[in-house]
């Protein structure tokens, strides 16, 4: 018979530890039993920081585990007990940081970041109580778990505190703990929690403060930090500008690539897809949306017409007299920037490669001086005209002309740093031009000249040969494809330069333009190969490369050219695929990739698609078939980064794939059918009603789960398909369904027939609403089974909850049918027909207001189950319609069949 207090101070002074913890777990009760009364609060709040003291480690984790609740219930009493958890509980979890204990630490640090989640902390007790103590905890002579703990929680509570705290209480502390000497644990929390420290004190303070430690942190000599590091950059990346994130976080993020440690490689490989997307800028993503949500290529297409206008104003300005390299180091950049946007912005069915691409590498003044000539070359749209010259591309010397201005072997990838081949060419471009010399009819010395060619193909020869022990190496094996390609295509180079000799040698008058200035047409490419060295960009050679077999078609349609992220990173991600990464990094690595994929495309945009199409394909054929799920999941998102005309070219063959792939592949196809099949065109989309039928059939037939995903997306696809295919094709499928054995799947089934009929009925003229009606009368209201019957029953009850059939409607043509079953011999049925008409029907207006014939037989029909041989039907016809649930009733009743 002991008051809560008297209760409170005898088992608390017990030498029974059970007692003790029984008194910690009781506080809670006992403040709301004695919340009425100021002073018995306070006495309690007095015998909590006794109970504190207790010498017995797990009594102070208990009782610490107990403060969050407390100071909740401190909160909503605050007019009773102003102040209690600042002055009483705050100091013990203060304390209990710095505990001998390990497991009464755990728990305070836990107390603590529950209270601050819940804001029950105010900002005077954190900058004055809370912070100080974690400083002084951190300090250099602190014991070494607490000051790896005490930086953790620093870490974890700069989110809760916000930017003025962090910046000038926990950041100072925090740039000393990146740069402990003797703890690489506290390194290791320091990189782990990086990136939210620099979310939360914003670009400027990352910039300056944080980045150089970031950089130590980085090349630590312990590879979890680094580790640590790499898990972290994408935070890291996205609170600094884009110069930083492109001039420096892409070199650090390539230093961490090519760890010594795998596990290092394995955390940036995964880390590679998000950190890409931090470079992702909207306005040249080519991504915008209508109302309903469809993707629309309007927007980038009125932005390439309008820098495709732009640059056609500074080709009028840059006239034939203009000679200053610099313009012409400008003109064709903007300009192949110009027919990359219209080559790679089209439809991925209609990416056209011009007749010599060459042409599309370095432009010459001749393109200059033709579209000052000519005014219809001055419009960028067409490329072709726009960028070559007009001259008879059927003249095999214009041919020869142009391989050998800009052969495959100066603009082949990304030049190789070794071979010195710039210096060379301008020795060779630096000789005096004679205007009557016949050997060169456009003024530009031939750079496949025999000295030139056996030079570098000794140096390649070289190169190739010392490089072949590492092929192991991706990248060593991607540099000797490139080395090889580039030695094919000097051989091809020399062998035409002795063949065609007497071509070189004809009359100025048949080209008269190609030479108008030469004085600019030497520094061009010079000018060009410099902007390659910067700037590198993959751009293929012209027929002659094809023709030495250096690159295929294929390849040439997919040249690596984009400038929105470092080409390095784009590389790295794109060999992610190649099997040999499996193999030195991670056996994951591949569903890594696929994951991040989407993302990546939306950062690149949809006129770089050509970048990743062919990883794209690499991954939907992967042989492991998490991998394609990987892809299947997100294949509908995909479609609306790229749009109505890449998503049939490129995506819908994959697409198509997974179709007939393994069950886990084709669910995540089915779980988004709606949402790719809504960006198809009409034409496109009803090629795959054909396929419907497929998702019936299954690995495994008890999996049910997949026949109700079916069922849910049925109901989505109403909406895209005409009435007349909604009858042919997803009515069979309908009705297949109601019929399944798992209930689950049958409650979806009624959901989808209900609006089956609701869009036929609605549609002009409704036969085909009327067909459907009749086929169900026929297939389950008279079925011989009486779970067939009972499904009518369940549609009949759907149909009227949703209102998918007006109910003068529903009384001509379902409920004469429905109110038969009255008789039926099984009682389950019975039972679910005096739920429907007592609980549904009998709810709606029509049967309220009006007295016809249809509510009689209505009331009729109930009076006659009121009177039913089985008591549940006799309780079910008697009941009030509010005073049950009718899903819940419904349930049971559908469980209890089956």
């Amino acid at each position: 018979m002991l008051t809560p207090l008297g209760r409170l101070d005898k088992y608390a002074a017990s030498e029974n530890i059970f007692n003790r913890q029984m008194v910690a777990r009781s506080l809670l009760d006992t403040l709301r039993e004695v919340c009425d009364d100021e002073g018995d609060c306070v006495a309690v709040l007095e015998r909590i920081g006794r109970l504190a003291d207790d010498s017995e480690p797990t009594v102070r984790a208990e009782l610490m585990e107990q403060v969050p609740h407390i100071a909740l219930f401190c909160q909503e009493n605050r007019p009773s007990i102003p102040y209690a958890f600042s002055k009483y509980l705050l100091p013990i979890v203060v304390r209990y940081l710095a505990d001998q204990n390990n497991q009464v630490r755990k728990t305070s640090q836990a107390a603590l970041l529950a209270l601050l989640e819940q804001e029950l902390i105010e900002r005077f007790d954190v900058e004055t109580k809370v912070c100080p103590v974690l400083i002084e905890l951190t300090a250099p002579d602190s014991n070494d778990d607490v000051k790896t703990e005490a930086v953790a929680i620093m870490c974890k509570m700069a989110p809760m505190v916000g930017k003025d705290i962090t910046e000038r209480l926990i950041l100072p502390r925090f740039c000393e703990m990146c740069c402990d000497c003797r703890m690489f644990h506290v390194r290791k929390v320091c990189a782990a929690n990086f990136g939210d420290i620099c979310s939360v004190v914003g670009q400027q303070a990352t910039e300056e403060m944080l980045l150089p430690r970031f950089f130590q942190l980085c090349s630590d000599n312990v590879w979890g930090v680094r580790k640590a590091c790499a898990e972290c950059f994408m935070a890291v990346s996205c609170a600094t500008c884009q110069e930083i994130r492109r001039t420096k976080l892409s070199a650090l993020f390539i230093n961490l690539i090519s760890d010594p440690s795998r596990w290092v490689r394995q955390a940036a490989f995964q880390s590679l897809g998000p950190f890409i997307s931090t470079f992702a800028n909207p306005s040249s993503s080519g991504q915008c949306f209508r109302e309903e949500g469809r993707s629309s290529e309007d927007v980038p297409a009125e932005e390439r017409s309008r820098i495709a206008d732009h640059d056609a104003e500074e080709e009028e300005q840059i006239g034939p007299e203009d000679d200053a390299p610099a313009d012409f180091s400008t003109g064709p950049e903007s300009a192949l920037q110009d027919c990359a946007a219209e080559t790679f912005g089209n439809s991925a069915g209609d990416i056209s490669v011009p007749e010599d691409s060459s042409s599309l590498c370095t432009l010459s003044s001749e393109s200059h001086q033709e579209a000052a000539i000519d005014e219809n070359d001055k419009k960028p749209a067409n490329c072709k005209s726009a960028f070559r010259p007009e001259v008879d591309t059927s003249s095999p010397d214009s041919t020869l002309l142009d391989q050998e201005l800009f052969n495959s072997f100066h603009f082949w990838r990304t030049p190789i740093l070794e071979i010195d081949l710039d210096k060379e060419l301008q020795q060779d471009s630096g000789e005096p031009l004679s205007p009557e010399g016949s050997g060169d009819a456009s003024g530009v010395p031939g750079p496949g000249s025999p000295n030139i060619t056996m030079a570098t193909r000794k140096e390649l020869e070289e190169m190739i040969e010392n490089l072949e022990p590492h092929m192991d190496d991706p990248d060593v094996k991607a540099q000797v494809e490139v080395l090889s390609a580039a030695l094919r295509a000097s051989s091809l180079d020399a062998h035409e330069e002795a063949s065609s000799g007497e071509h070189r040698s004809e009359p100025q008058d048949e080209l008269p333009d190609c030479h108008a200035d030469q004085d600019t047409s030497v520094p061009l490419i010079s000018a060009a190969e410099e902007s390659m060295d910067a700037t590198p960009h993959y751009v293929h050679g012209g027929s002659d490369v094809i023709a030495s077999g250096g690159f295929s078609p294929d390849e040439e349609r997919r040249s690596k050219v984009q400038d929105v992220v470092p080409q390095a990173l784009l590389d790295q991600y794109l060999s992610m695929t190649d099997p040999s990464r499996a193999q030195t990094v991670d056996t994951e690595i591949a569903k890594h990739c696929a994951y991040s994929l989407p993302g990546v495309a939306l950062t690149l945009g949809r006129q770089n698609w050509h970048c990743l199409r062919e990883t794209y394909e690499t991954l939907a054929s992967d042989m492991q078939w998490k991998v394609r799920r990987t892809l299947a999941f997100s294949i509908h998102e995909l479609a609306v980064i790229l749009g109505d005309q890449l998503t049939a070219a490129d995506l819908v063959p994959i697409f198509n794939g997974f179709l007939k792939d393994l069950d886990e592949v084709r669910i995540g196809v089915l779980k988004h059918l709606h949402d790719f099949l809504k960006l198809l065109h009409i034409d496109k989309r009803r090629e795959y009603l054909y396929q419907l039928q497929e998702f019936l059939v299954t690995d495994n037939s008890r999996n049910w789960r997949f026949r109700a995903e079916l069922a849910e997306q049925l109901i989505l696809l109403l909406e895209l398909y005409s009435p007349r295919d909604v009858y042919d094709y997803l009515r069979p499928i309908a009705l297949n369904l109601c019929a399944d054995k798992v209930s689950s799947v049958r409650w979806i089934s009624y959901k989808l027939v209900s609006e089956m009929v609701k869009k036929l009925h609605t549609a002009t003229p409704p036969t085909f609403g009327v067909d459907l009606i009749n086929e169900l009368v026929e297939n389950f209201g008279r079925c011989p089974k009486w779970s067939g019957r009972q499904a009518f029953v369940f549609v009949c009850q759907t149909v009227i909850e949703d209102d998918c059939l007006p109910m003068d409607q529903f009384a001509v043509h379902l409920m004469p049918h429905l109110l038969t079953l009255a008789n039926d011999r099984v009682p389950n049925v019975r039972v679910l027909l005096a739920k429907t008409l007592r609980q549904t029907l009998l709810e709606k207006e029509y049967f309220l207001a009006s007295a016809s014939c249809h509510q009689e037989a209505v009331e009729q029909t109930i009076m006659a189950l009121q009177m039913d041989r089985d008591s549940d039907v006799k309780y079910f016809a008697s009941i009030h319609p509010s005073s049950t649930k009718i899903s819940e009733d419904a349930v049971s009743t559908a469980s209890s069949t089956y």
